[in-house]
Protein backbone atom coordinates (compact mmCIF):
# COMPACT_ATOMS: atom_id res chain seq x y z
CA UNK A 1 0.00 0.00 0.00
CA UNK A 2 2.82 2.38 0.92
CA UNK A 3 4.63 1.54 -2.33
CA UNK A 4 1.44 2.22 -4.28
CA UNK A 5 1.06 5.61 -2.53
CA UNK A 6 4.59 6.66 -3.44
CA UNK A 7 4.05 5.50 -7.02
CA UNK A 8 0.88 7.57 -7.40
CA UNK A 9 2.55 10.58 -5.77
CA UNK A 10 5.56 10.34 -8.08
CA UNK A 11 3.24 10.41 -11.08
CA UNK A 12 0.80 13.10 -9.94
CA UNK A 13 3.26 15.58 -8.44
CA UNK A 14 5.03 16.40 -11.75
CA UNK A 15 1.66 16.68 -13.48
CA UNK A 16 0.41 19.13 -10.86
CA UNK A 17 3.58 21.12 -11.26
CA UNK A 18 3.38 21.23 -15.06
CA UNK A 19 -0.37 21.81 -15.40
CA UNK A 20 -0.29 25.60 -14.71
CA UNK A 21 2.48 25.97 -17.29
CA UNK A 22 0.61 23.95 -19.89
CA UNK A 23 -2.52 26.05 -19.38
CA UNK A 24 -0.95 29.49 -18.93
CA UNK A 25 -1.38 30.73 -22.50
CA UNK A 26 -3.61 33.74 -23.05
CA UNK A 27 -4.49 36.12 -25.88
CA UNK A 28 -4.16 39.76 -24.81
CA UNK A 29 -5.95 42.36 -26.94
CA UNK A 30 -3.70 45.27 -27.90
CA UNK A 31 -5.88 47.28 -30.27
CA UNK A 32 -9.15 47.21 -32.21
CA UNK A 33 -11.83 49.39 -33.84
CA UNK A 34 -10.08 50.26 -37.09
CA UNK A 35 -12.02 50.14 -40.41
CA UNK A 36 -9.94 47.34 -41.92
CA UNK A 37 -9.82 43.55 -42.01
CA UNK A 38 -6.23 42.49 -41.29
CA UNK A 39 -4.95 39.48 -43.24
CA UNK A 40 -1.26 40.32 -43.62
CA UNK A 41 1.11 40.13 -40.66
CA UNK A 42 4.91 40.10 -40.57
CA UNK A 43 6.74 40.06 -37.23
CA UNK A 44 10.39 40.98 -37.71
CA UNK A 45 11.57 40.75 -34.09
CA UNK A 46 10.32 41.40 -30.56
CA UNK A 47 9.96 45.13 -31.28
CA UNK A 48 8.99 45.51 -34.94
CA UNK A 49 5.94 44.13 -36.75
CA UNK A 50 3.90 45.18 -39.76
CA UNK A 51 0.25 44.52 -40.61
CA UNK A 52 -1.73 44.98 -43.82
CA UNK A 53 -5.45 44.94 -44.47
CA UNK A 54 -8.42 45.96 -46.55
CA UNK A 55 -9.11 49.52 -47.77
CA UNK A 56 -5.39 50.16 -48.23
CA UNK A 57 -4.45 50.13 -44.54
CA UNK A 58 -0.94 49.46 -43.24
CA UNK A 59 0.43 49.71 -39.70
CA UNK A 60 3.79 49.26 -38.00
CA UNK A 61 4.89 48.93 -34.38
CA UNK A 62 8.42 49.43 -33.09
CA UNK A 63 7.70 48.90 -29.40
CA UNK A 64 6.43 45.34 -29.28
CA UNK A 65 2.82 46.19 -30.10
CA UNK A 66 2.21 48.86 -27.46
CA UNK A 67 1.62 51.54 -30.09
CA UNK A 68 0.92 51.36 -33.83
CA UNK A 69 1.52 53.87 -36.58
CA UNK A 70 -1.44 53.53 -38.97
CA UNK A 71 -1.84 54.81 -42.50
CA UNK A 72 -4.19 54.43 -45.44
CA UNK A 73 -1.88 54.56 -48.44
CA UNK A 74 -2.93 57.42 -50.68
CA UNK A 75 -4.17 56.23 -54.05
CA UNK A 76 -4.71 52.67 -52.80
CA UNK A 77 -7.77 53.16 -50.61
CA UNK A 78 -9.60 50.29 -52.34
CA UNK A 79 -6.71 47.83 -52.25
CA UNK A 80 -6.96 44.51 -50.43
CA UNK A 81 -3.53 44.11 -48.87
CA UNK A 82 -3.78 40.38 -48.07
CA UNK A 83 -0.09 39.77 -47.28
CA UNK A 84 2.99 41.69 -46.21
CA UNK A 85 6.62 40.60 -45.79
CA UNK A 86 8.95 42.86 -43.81
CA UNK A 87 12.71 42.70 -43.43
CA UNK A 88 13.30 45.51 -40.92
CA UNK A 89 11.63 48.57 -39.43
CA UNK A 90 12.35 50.32 -42.74
CA UNK A 91 11.80 47.79 -45.52
CA UNK A 92 8.62 45.89 -46.39
CA UNK A 93 6.80 44.50 -49.43
CA UNK A 94 3.00 44.32 -49.57
CA UNK A 95 0.70 42.65 -52.11
CA UNK A 96 -2.92 43.39 -52.99
CA UNK A 97 -5.42 40.78 -54.15
CA UNK A 98 -8.21 41.53 -56.60
CA UNK A 99 -8.08 43.86 -59.60
CA UNK A 100 -5.66 45.39 -60.10
CA UNK A 101 -3.17 42.95 -58.59
CA UNK A 102 -0.45 45.05 -56.97
CA UNK A 103 2.93 44.91 -55.24
CA UNK A 104 4.20 47.93 -53.30
CA UNK A 105 7.48 48.41 -51.46
CA UNK A 106 8.80 50.81 -48.83
CA UNK A 107 12.40 51.38 -47.75
CA UNK A 108 11.73 54.24 -45.33
CA UNK A 109 9.42 52.69 -42.75
CA UNK A 110 6.25 53.36 -44.70
CA UNK A 111 6.71 57.08 -45.24
CA UNK A 112 6.62 56.46 -48.99
CA UNK A 113 5.55 53.48 -51.08
CA UNK A 114 6.63 52.59 -54.60
CA UNK A 115 4.49 50.51 -56.93
CA UNK A 116 6.61 47.61 -58.20
CA UNK A 117 3.97 45.56 -60.02
CA UNK A 118 0.48 46.12 -61.43
CA UNK A 119 -1.75 43.72 -63.35
CA UNK A 120 -5.26 44.69 -64.45
CA UNK A 121 -6.04 41.26 -65.90
CA UNK A 122 -9.05 40.01 -63.92
CA UNK A 123 -7.81 36.41 -64.05
CA UNK A 124 -5.00 37.38 -61.67
CA UNK A 125 -5.78 37.00 -57.96
CA UNK A 126 -2.91 36.96 -55.46
CA UNK A 127 -3.25 34.64 -52.44
CA UNK A 128 0.03 34.76 -50.52
CA UNK A 129 3.67 35.84 -50.58
CA UNK A 130 6.82 34.52 -48.95
CA UNK A 131 10.57 35.05 -49.18
CA UNK A 132 13.41 32.55 -48.96
CA UNK A 133 15.70 35.45 -48.03
CA UNK A 134 15.71 39.23 -48.39
CA UNK A 135 16.24 39.03 -52.15
CA UNK A 136 14.41 35.91 -53.31
CA UNK A 137 10.65 35.69 -52.97
CA UNK A 138 7.46 34.37 -54.55
CA UNK A 139 3.80 35.27 -54.90
CA UNK A 140 1.17 32.54 -55.23
CA UNK A 141 -2.08 33.22 -57.05
CA UNK A 142 -5.23 31.39 -58.06
CA UNK A 143 -5.01 29.03 -61.04
CA UNK A 144 -5.13 30.31 -64.61
CA UNK A 145 -5.79 27.67 -67.27
CA UNK A 146 -5.24 24.81 -64.79
CA UNK A 147 -1.92 26.18 -63.51
CA UNK A 148 -1.40 27.99 -60.22
CA UNK A 149 -0.06 31.50 -60.73
CA UNK A 150 3.47 31.63 -59.33
CA UNK A 151 5.58 34.78 -59.59
CA UNK A 152 9.18 35.28 -58.52
CA UNK A 153 11.50 38.11 -57.51
CA UNK A 154 15.27 37.88 -57.17
CA UNK A 155 15.90 41.52 -56.26
CA UNK A 156 13.92 42.03 -53.07
CA UNK A 157 10.59 42.77 -54.72
CA UNK A 158 11.82 45.36 -57.20
CA UNK A 159 10.78 43.26 -60.22
CA UNK A 160 8.51 40.24 -60.63
CA UNK A 161 8.28 37.58 -63.35
CA UNK A 162 6.02 34.58 -63.85
CA UNK A 163 7.62 31.22 -63.05
CA UNK A 164 7.77 29.12 -66.22
CA UNK A 165 6.76 25.84 -64.56
CA UNK A 166 4.02 26.54 -61.99
CA UNK A 167 2.20 23.64 -60.27
CA UNK A 168 -0.82 22.05 -61.91
CA UNK A 169 -4.27 22.75 -60.45
CA UNK A 170 -7.19 20.34 -60.48
CA UNK A 171 -10.67 21.55 -61.52
CA UNK A 172 -12.18 23.93 -58.94
CA UNK A 173 -9.01 23.87 -56.82
CA UNK A 174 -7.51 27.12 -55.50
CA UNK A 175 -5.56 28.62 -52.62
CA UNK A 176 -7.06 30.89 -49.95
CA UNK A 177 -6.03 34.53 -49.48
CA UNK A 178 -7.00 34.28 -45.82
CA UNK A 179 -3.79 34.80 -43.84
CA UNK A 180 -0.87 34.72 -46.26
CA UNK A 181 0.10 31.28 -44.96
CA UNK A 182 -1.31 28.89 -47.58
CA UNK A 183 2.15 29.25 -49.11
CA UNK A 184 5.46 28.90 -47.24
CA UNK A 185 9.13 28.65 -48.11
CA UNK A 186 11.36 26.57 -45.84
CA UNK A 187 14.98 25.60 -46.55
CA UNK A 188 14.51 26.57 -50.21
CA UNK A 189 11.53 24.26 -50.53
CA UNK A 190 8.09 25.54 -51.62
CA UNK A 191 4.94 24.41 -49.81
CA UNK A 192 1.38 25.12 -50.97
CA UNK A 193 -1.94 23.97 -49.51
CA UNK A 194 -5.19 24.22 -51.44
CA UNK A 195 -8.92 23.88 -51.10
CA UNK A 196 -12.21 23.93 -52.95
CA UNK A 197 -13.35 20.75 -54.66
CA UNK A 198 -9.89 19.33 -53.98
CA UNK A 199 -7.51 19.85 -51.07
CA UNK A 200 -3.82 19.06 -51.44
CA UNK A 201 -0.33 19.87 -50.25
CA UNK A 202 2.05 20.66 -53.10
CA UNK A 203 5.82 20.72 -52.52
CA UNK A 204 8.87 21.54 -54.63
CA UNK A 205 12.57 21.95 -54.00
CA UNK A 206 13.52 25.48 -55.02
CA UNK A 207 16.20 24.27 -57.45
CA UNK A 208 14.13 21.45 -59.02
CA UNK A 209 11.28 21.61 -61.56
CA UNK A 210 9.21 18.69 -60.23
CA UNK A 211 6.28 19.09 -57.84
CA UNK A 212 4.95 16.50 -55.43
CA UNK A 213 1.18 16.35 -54.83
CA UNK A 214 -0.54 14.77 -51.83
CA UNK A 215 -4.30 14.71 -51.15
CA UNK A 216 -5.33 15.99 -47.73
CA UNK A 217 -8.02 14.54 -45.42
CA UNK A 218 -9.54 17.96 -44.67
CA UNK A 219 -13.10 18.93 -45.50
CA UNK A 220 -13.39 19.70 -49.22
CA UNK A 221 -16.00 19.78 -51.97
CA UNK A 222 -17.14 23.43 -51.83
CA UNK A 223 -15.36 26.72 -52.54
CA UNK A 224 -15.42 27.55 -48.80
CA UNK A 225 -13.69 24.33 -47.72
CA UNK A 226 -10.22 22.86 -47.64
CA UNK A 227 -6.73 23.63 -46.35
CA UNK A 228 -6.10 27.29 -45.54
CA UNK A 229 -2.70 27.32 -43.86
CA UNK A 230 0.40 25.31 -43.06
CA UNK A 231 3.22 25.66 -40.54
CA UNK A 232 6.52 23.81 -40.64
CA UNK A 233 8.05 22.47 -37.44
CA UNK A 234 11.19 20.46 -36.83
CA UNK A 235 9.95 17.11 -38.12
CA UNK A 236 6.42 17.72 -39.30
CA UNK A 237 4.01 20.07 -41.02
CA UNK A 238 0.70 21.06 -39.45
CA UNK A 239 -2.10 21.94 -41.86
CA UNK A 240 -5.38 23.59 -40.81
CA UNK A 241 -8.57 24.74 -42.49
CA UNK A 242 -12.18 23.60 -42.53
CA UNK A 243 -15.25 25.43 -43.79
CA UNK A 244 -15.32 29.19 -43.28
CA UNK A 245 -19.06 29.27 -44.05
CA UNK A 246 -19.64 26.83 -41.18
CA UNK A 247 -16.83 27.80 -38.82
CA UNK A 248 -18.12 25.79 -35.84
CA UNK A 249 -17.74 22.51 -37.69
CA UNK A 250 -14.93 20.63 -35.94
CA UNK A 251 -14.37 17.50 -38.03
CA UNK A 252 -11.43 17.35 -40.46
CA UNK A 253 -10.01 20.81 -39.73
CA UNK A 254 -6.39 19.79 -39.05
CA UNK A 255 -3.88 17.16 -40.09
CA UNK A 256 -0.23 16.28 -39.41
CA UNK A 257 1.99 15.73 -42.46
CA UNK A 258 5.44 14.20 -42.70
CA UNK A 259 7.06 14.34 -46.12
CA UNK A 260 9.52 11.42 -46.28
CA UNK A 261 7.63 9.22 -46.95
CA UNK A 262 4.34 11.18 -47.22
CA UNK A 263 2.28 10.25 -44.17
CA UNK A 264 -0.87 11.98 -42.88
CA UNK A 265 -2.18 11.61 -39.34
CA UNK A 266 -5.36 13.10 -37.92
CA UNK A 267 -5.34 14.59 -34.40
CA UNK A 268 -7.15 12.78 -31.62
CA UNK A 269 -8.56 16.14 -30.52
CA UNK A 270 -8.59 18.86 -33.19
CA UNK A 271 -9.12 22.62 -33.03
CA UNK A 272 -12.64 23.73 -32.15
CA UNK A 273 -13.77 24.87 -35.57
CA UNK A 274 -12.48 26.53 -38.72
CA UNK A 275 -8.87 27.81 -38.62
CA UNK A 276 -7.44 30.19 -41.23
CA UNK A 277 -3.86 30.22 -39.92
CA UNK A 278 -1.36 28.03 -38.07
CA UNK A 279 2.09 29.00 -36.81
CA UNK A 280 5.01 27.01 -35.42
CA UNK A 281 6.12 28.30 -32.02
CA UNK A 282 8.85 25.95 -30.72
CA UNK A 283 9.49 22.29 -29.87
CA UNK A 284 6.10 20.57 -30.38
CA UNK A 285 4.05 23.74 -29.88
CA UNK A 286 1.85 25.17 -32.67
CA UNK A 287 -0.76 27.95 -32.50
CA UNK A 288 -3.77 28.17 -34.81
CA UNK A 289 -6.49 30.76 -35.16
CA UNK A 290 -9.65 31.55 -37.10
CA UNK A 291 -13.12 33.00 -36.81
CA UNK A 292 -14.01 30.20 -34.36
CA UNK A 293 -11.20 31.15 -31.94
CA UNK A 294 -7.56 30.29 -31.21
CA UNK A 295 -6.18 26.86 -30.34
CA UNK A 296 -2.83 25.49 -29.19
CA UNK A 297 -1.16 22.10 -29.33
CA UNK A 298 1.75 21.14 -27.09
CA UNK A 299 2.28 17.68 -28.59
CA UNK A 300 2.88 18.30 -32.28
CA UNK A 301 -0.75 18.44 -33.38
CA UNK A 302 -2.12 15.30 -31.72
CA UNK A 303 -4.31 17.19 -29.25
CA UNK A 304 -5.52 20.80 -29.40
CA UNK A 305 -7.06 23.06 -26.77
CA UNK A 306 -8.93 26.31 -27.34
CA UNK A 307 -7.32 29.20 -25.47
CA UNK A 308 -9.50 32.04 -26.76
CA UNK A 309 -12.90 32.26 -28.47
CA UNK A 310 -12.42 35.62 -30.23
CA UNK A 311 -12.21 35.74 -34.01
CA UNK A 312 -8.82 36.34 -35.67
CA UNK A 313 -7.52 35.79 -39.21
CA UNK A 314 -3.78 35.40 -38.79
CA UNK A 315 -1.11 34.56 -36.18
CA UNK A 316 2.64 34.98 -36.71
CA UNK A 317 5.75 34.52 -34.56
CA UNK A 318 8.76 36.83 -34.78
CA UNK A 319 11.34 35.76 -37.34
CA UNK A 320 14.06 36.85 -34.91
CA UNK A 321 12.59 36.66 -31.43
CA UNK A 322 9.72 35.30 -29.36
CA UNK A 323 6.85 37.76 -29.91
CA UNK A 324 3.65 36.19 -31.27
CA UNK A 325 0.89 38.42 -32.64
CA UNK A 326 -2.63 37.76 -33.89
CA UNK A 327 -4.77 40.03 -36.06
CA UNK A 328 -8.25 40.09 -37.53
CA UNK A 329 -11.30 42.06 -38.56
CA UNK A 330 -11.99 45.56 -37.26
CA UNK A 331 -8.28 46.31 -37.01
CA UNK A 332 -8.00 43.88 -34.09
CA UNK A 333 -4.44 43.06 -32.95
CA UNK A 334 -3.52 40.83 -30.01
CA UNK A 335 -0.47 39.33 -28.30
CA UNK A 336 -0.08 35.69 -27.28
CA UNK A 337 1.35 35.24 -23.80
CA UNK A 338 2.92 31.86 -23.12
Amino acid sequence: MKTKYYLITSILFPLLFLSPIARSQSVVLLQQDKPTSIRGLSVVNDKTAWISGSKGYIAITNDGGKTWDWQQIKGYEKSEFRDIEAFSNKEAVVMSSGTPSLVLKTIDGGKTWQEKYRKTDTTYFFDAMDFADKRHGYILGDPIQNKFLLMETKDGGETWTNVSNPPTALPNEAAFAASGTCFRIYNRKLFIVSGGKNSRIITRMDSKPEYNYTNLPLIHSKASQGAFSLAIGKNKIIIVGGDYENDKRTDSVATIFTAHPPILNSPTQGPLGFQSCVEYIKDNIFLSTGTSGSNITMDGGRTWRQIDSASFNVCIKARHGKMILLAGNGGKIALLKL
